[in-house]
């Protein structure tokens, strides 16, 4: 059964099929035979991208992956529906789209995604810090952060009420025994008293930074970045987390992404000379969008790196309660518990420090 589904006025074909999240991953055939009906069953390949930790991401295609066109299906993660609002990620997905800075999707199912495959290599560490190819990053946030909400009301940040949503998750699961997984236990991980605690704190120092609304992805690690070398271009995937949210944000939660995944190590987290040249590109880009100029200036780059600082901690602090709850429904093999710990850690590393830092 096929049908039309409707999020914020756009249309989109939802088919009523579900795909297992293991091999052979039933289900993709009849997804395949909807979307591609010209390809033969016995012809179509398909390619496993390992490196997300909240879905299953295939790509199935005829012929050879470089030329042929390919289908990318995302299988979502088990019980992230808790966290992951995914009708607002389709209404994200058509929104940047639109503007011509997101994947076009070419369906929903049951339990998963269909859309464009973006051509390019995803992006590994020493890339990531390449002046050429991290001015593009830069450029192409300015770009997104730019898009105005199609509402008639100010659009709000979703930053407070999703780590709001992240801590009553947390403190549901924690009655739950099972909630042990990988090389770190429980009780290494702040208790409920002190992350509550520490959530105020956090809401009541940052709700004084004046940082700008603005449409985010909020997810920006290096392999959601995906550089065309042809082109001379990059592009980001992966908008299950994007949302209005605060400007410093999204750019803070990319830096603190330069400290990896499944090795953190905060001593690769970006230097303040690499963040300063950064934020002039990104403030180039974000200025020009919106009409108001496009240069820099010394002043406007220290403010927001200021203002970048001191969101690196709600980044921090966030992506900590997410782990903790992947750690308690995921089926996917990492150790949610250790990288949980590590963002934590280096949250109070840092806290007073950036607590401390004054704006101009």
């Amino acid at each position: 059964m096929e049908t039309h589904s409707e999020v914020q006025g756009n249309k989109h074909l939802h088919l009523d099929v579900c795909v297992a999240d293991k091999p052979p991953h039933h289900g993709v055939t009849e997804l395949l035979r909807r979307l591609r009906p010209q390809w033969r069953p016995e012809d179509i390949q398909m390619k496993v991208f390992t490196e997300g930790i909240t879905n299953q991401l295939m790509g199935f295609y005829v012929g050879s992956m470089a030329d042929s066109d390919v289908v990318l299906v995302r299988v979502y993660g088990r019980m992230t529906e808790l966290f992951v609002d995914r009708d607002k990620e389709v209404e994200m997905l058509q929104v940047l789209s639109t503007h011509g800075c997101g994947p076009q999707i070419f369906c929903t199912f049951q339990n998963g995604i269909c859309y464009e495959f973006m051509r390019g290599v995803a992006l590994d560490d020493t890339l990531l810090r390449q002046p050429a190819i991290y001015r593009l990053i830069a450029t192409e946030m300015g770009k997104i952060h730019s898009i105005k909400s199609s509402s008639n009301s100010p659009a709000e940040p979703v930053l407070w009420t999703k780590v709001s949503l992240f801590l009553e998750l947390v403190q549901n699961s924690q009655s739950d025994p099972s909630v042990q997984q990988g090389s770190v236990s429980l009780c290494e991980v702040p208790s409920l008293e002190v992350l509550f605690k520490e959530m105020e704190e956090l809401k009541r120092h940052l709700s004084h930074i004046d940082s700008p609304t603005v449409l985010c992805h909020n997810d920006l690690l290096s392999k959601n970045i995906i550089y065309n070398p042809a082109k001379g271009s990059v592009k980001f995937i992966d908008f299950e987390y994007a949302d209005f949210n605060y400007q410093a944000y999204d750019i803070s939660n990319h830096f603190n992404e330069f400290a990896g995944l499944s090795n953190v190590d905060y001593s690769l987290y970006p230097s303040c000379e690499l963040q300063r040249d950064w934020l002039t590109a990104y403030l180039e880009s974000y200025k020009a969008c919106t009409g108001v100029g496009s240069s820099a200036s010394k002043e406007e780059v220290q403010e927001l790196y200021i203002k970048v600082c001191k969101f690196s901690l709600a980044s921090h602090f966030s992506w900590g309660l997410w782990a903790l709850l992947q750690a308690r429904y995921s089926t996917i093999d990492f150790d949610f518990l250790r990288y949980a710990t590590a963002r934590f850690n280096y949250y109070f590393e840092k806290k007073q420090e950036y607590f401390g830092l004054r704006l101009p």
